[in-house]
């Protein structure tokens, strides 16, 4: 008689690669956003997601 194949032991082993890809990607972000900050420039890390921040611009005093 053939073995059953034991799908559950594949696929827990797919969601721990994905799971440790995750997690290297999230690391590198991190690191990516520690180091880019060592500049001095504000790259508008302090907005929210997708949100672009433009300078104030003075307004004439009458």
């Amino acid at each position: 008689m053939a073995r059953k194949t034991n799908y559950s032991f594949e696929k827990r082993q797919r969601e721990l690669q994905k799971k440790e890809k995750k997690a290297a990607k999230a690391e590198a972000k991190r690191a990516a956003r520690q180091g880019g900050d060592e500049d001095g420039l504000d790259s508008g890390a302090d907005a929210p997601d997708g949100v672009q921040t433009e300078p104030q611009q003075d307004k004439p005093t009458e």
